[in-house]
């Protein structure tokens, strides 16, 4: 298990630092802050911050110009940003925080952009003409030049990510029915349809903390040492972890719940060292389109552990692909150890004449099935590992 960030009780604040040729400032109008100024760069606006945490209940406003393609905010002090309230910009723009400290999104922290949003403890972002927008290395000059960005420098990096929250709200009737409520969650993190929704730190848990990115993508990377690159797409990035080696751990707990359902090229990927889904933790795509989605990737190079059922056993820890209107993208997991626990599973349905997805498991050292839902003792593991046709593969490793 990732040793998690210790939230405590701090003061949250805004303070520009004087980094930029063109700083960031501050108007505070009621209970929203407005962030004005920064410094332009061809279409990124970049903004640098000696603190940046948010209150419950308060907004922080990007008052960004609406051809914006991309703004890009660094904390340079040595304080963990804690937000708990709304992050807000104007137009498409995309919206990067980058925090080597640490962030934590509390059960009251929203989103309201019009493009991708991407949170990191990277301690730089890398521009495809070789300019980084460093948080320890301010430099000026440089930055009136950076083009696209292509790249998260994750550098010795210990600062952890955090989602917090009450909880998914999934609910099913039965195992031949489709989940309800997949794609609709308005509490947590939520990105427009078809957007990027990306949380890429040296540990990454989520506390009941729900990520939704409708049809869109949505990305967990936890990175100790490494560039992890950024590919441009129509909905936002996909990223890469190439020779990459030093990865950190990845916990979802507390009915968590990692959502790309909708209609679109909807993707999901959890790329750690130990990957563990609890307590009716659901990494979930249910295609509700006629384009076919990209599908679910696992990458634990270690250890996936998925464990438990929702509190009234319906819902297990783990892996769920449904098709309503289109084809979905395989399951694909790749991995060490593969651990099913106490009815958890990974199911692939299909309701319409498209056929379900594949189930690819790689396991390269053992695959481990046990146990069933005490809260609801027809939830196997084993029951669900043969409606899900991997039998063969578990039999293989017994």
């Amino acid at each position: 298990m990732i040793c998690l960030l210790n939230s405590g009780v701090v003061k949250a604040q805004i303070i520009p630092d004087s980094t930029l040729p063109v700083n960031s400032g501050i108007t505070v109008d009621s209970d929203i802050s407005i962030i004005n100024g920064g410094t332009r760069a061809g279409n990124n606006l970049l903004h640098s911050f000696d603190q940046f945490s948010i209150p419950t209940g308060k907004t922080v406003y990007f008052n960004n110009a609406g051809d914006i393609q991309n703004i890009i905010s660094r904390v340079t002090g040595k304080s963990i940003s804690n937000i708990d309230g709304l992050l807000r910009a104007n137009g498409a723009a995309n919206l990067f925080l980058l925090n080597p400290n640490g962030i934590i999104f509390g059960s009251n922290a929203s989103l309201n952009i019009g493009g991708s949003f991407l949170a990191s403890t990277a301690s730089s972002l890398k521009f495809a003409n070789g300019t980084e927008f460093s948080t320890t290395e301010t430099q000026i000059a440089p930055l009136l030049t950076v083009s696209a960005p292509i790249g998260l420098n994750l550098e010795n990096n210990t600062g952890e990510i955090r989602v917090q929250g009450s909880g998914h709200t999934l609910g099913i009737s039965s195992l031949f029915s489709p989940i309800s409520g997949a794609g609709a969650s308005d509490n947590g993190l939520r990105v427009l349809p078809q957007k990027t929704l990306a949380l890429i730190g040296g540990g990454i848990a989520l506390e009941g903390g729900n990520l939704t990115a409708p049809g869109g993508r949505v990305e967990l990377g936890s990175v100790g040492n490494g560039i992890v690159t950024l590919n441009p797409t129509t909905s936002g990035w996909v990223f890469g972890y190439e020779g990459l080696q030093n990865f950190q751990n990845i916990e979802l707990s507390k009915r968590a719940l990692v959502d790309a359902s909708g209609s679109g090229s909807s993707a999901v990927q959890l790329v750690g060292k130990q990957i563990f889904l609890t307590e009716g933790s659901v990494a979930l795509i249910q295609n509700q389109g006629a384009q076919t989605g990209s599908g679910i990737n696992i990458q634990a190079s270690n250890l996936l552990q998925l464990s438990g059922t929702s509190v009234d056993g319906m819902i297990p820890s783990g892996v769920e692909i449904e098709t309503l209107g289109g084809s979905v993208g395989d399951v694909v997991v790749s991995t060490k150890r593969l651990s099913f626990e106490d009815g958890a599973a990974i199911n692939s349905k299909t309701f319409t004449q498209a056929s379900a997805s594949n189930i690819l498991l790689d396991a390269s050292e053992s695959i481990e099935v046990k146990g069933f839902s005490f809260i609801n003792p027809t939830t196997s593991t084993k029951r669900r590992k043969l409606m899900n046709h991997y039998d063969e593969i578990i039999s293989k490793y017994n």
